[in-house]
């Protein structure tokens, strides 16, 4: 499929929108209302501390909402003012985060749903509104609701789509993309619709995986069995490795990103000397302004002496893990938690641990005086991070 051509059809469509409905006024009123917090200003204004009795809370110096989902959630609640009496469909959740997707299906806008692992498309009809959440969705997906004739509302963010642009490049020149992300994750899944050959590394220790392979060879069914769910239909390695383009997931850590980068620049030159590197690697910036940002922070609150960190956003939030996987190097004792609701007691605290799995921890709030540092990932309103904060300063009060 020419996915630059269909791309170009569907965003010449009459009944494709990116723009928003021209209700910016309004929207923006409503978000302050429901999602801002006059506290998380007071702490900002404050040099990103407060103190308030055995309590000191450091903030990092960029958290929370990012401009792609800001931006993505606008044009959600500017869809719904817009079109006040259709129905109006979401692909996914709109952004990673329990509250706002809670808010949407408040607001009436329902999920298509998932029937054995798949979305069932049969509920939408012709003229009903689909919403395209930040993350974006697949070239498939976008394939059906325009054939069915809807109103799509693509709140995709400029950053994912970035990445879609290089895995067009590599395709285009017939390169291999290798994608590092987490190949069940909604980005990943729709920016490998939109590459050619492509292969998908969840981290160094795969990166290198493969980068042995090009160089020395292998064994080609452990090979194709390792990264069976993580490569295109008909991929062969002992073809289709010989020219590589590097993408992203845009919420990975970014120092890993570049060291994959850097490892299969080296594995290339190596394999077919200086002089060819550019026939056989390409790599393009494609790294979030935003997540790099959020990381940066982290990495510089983690060296102050803390007590504890306290990591905020949704479970399945990518950006948010790999904030906590910081605090976590760094032997600093983190949680991450979606919601206030976790904080059981000064004694208990449901967290979501770094292998995905929720567990109780236990006397996690030390007597005495304590410095708690906060972050919270890119999907994360204010509110929320204000009222996980309330909580702390009322156990310790």
């Amino acid at each position: 499929m020419d996915t630059k051509a269909f791309k170009r059809t569907l965003q010449h469509s009459e009944n494709y929108n990116r723009k928003g409905f021209g209700h910016q006024a309004e929207v923006t009123t409503q978000l302050q209302s429901e999602y801002q917090s006059s506290l998380i200003q007071e702490i900002r204004d404050r040099n990103y501390t407060l103190q308030r009795g055995d309590v000191t809370i450091r903030l990092t110096q960029a958290f929370g909402f990012c401009w792609g989902v800001e931006r993505a959630v606008a044009m959600a609640y500017e869809t719904r003012q817009h079109f006040s009496t259709e129905q109006i469909w979401i692909t996914n959740e709109i952004i990673h985060n329990p509250s706002v997707n809670q808010r949407m299906q408040e607001m009436e806008v329902k999920f298509i749903p998932v029937e054995t692992g798949k979305k069932d498309f049969s509920v939408v009809e012709t003229n009903d509104v689909v919403i395209l959440p930040a993350f974006g969705a697949s070239v498939q997906e976008m394939q059906i609701l325009h054939d069915k004739g809807c109103k799509i509302v693509d709140t995709t963010c400029p950053w994912v789509s970035k990445v879609w642009n290089t895995v067009e490049k590599h395709k285009k020149i017939d390169y291999t993309s290798i994608i590092h992300g987490k190949y069940k994750h909604e980005e990943t899944v729709a920016t490998s619709s939109f590459a050619g050959k492509y292969l998908i590394v969840l981290n160094l220790k795969e990166a290198q995986y493969v980068a042995d392979y090009i160089l020395n060879g292998g064994n080609r069914e452990e090979f194709l069995q390792k990264f069976a769910k993580a490569c295109s239909a008909g991929f062969d390695p002992d073809r289709d490795l010989e020219r590589v383009g590097i993408a992203n997931q845009t919420t990975m850590l970014k120092g890993e990103t570049e060291q994959i980068g850097k490892l299969f620049e080296r594995t290339m030159m190596q394999k077919y000397g200086p002089s060819e590197l550019n026939q056989h690697f390409q790599s393009f910036n494609t790294i979030c302004d935003a997540t790099q940002e959020r990381q940066d922070a982290m990495l510089e609150l983690v060296q102050h002496d803390l007590d504890l960190m306290v990591v905020i956003g949704g479970f399945n939030s990518s950006n948010t893990t790999q904030l906590q996987q910081i605090a976590f190097e760094k032997g600093i004792p983190s949680y991450h938690i979606d919601a206030v609701e976790r904080i059981k007691s000064a004694k208990a605290i449901e967290h979501r641990q770094l292998n995905g799995e929720l567990a109780i921890a236990e006397n996690w709030l030390p007597a005495g005086k304590i410095v708690v540092g906060v972050t919270s990932g890119a999907s994360t309103p204010d509110k929320v991070v204000e009222d996980i904060i309330e909580q702390i300063f009322t156990l310790k009060a």
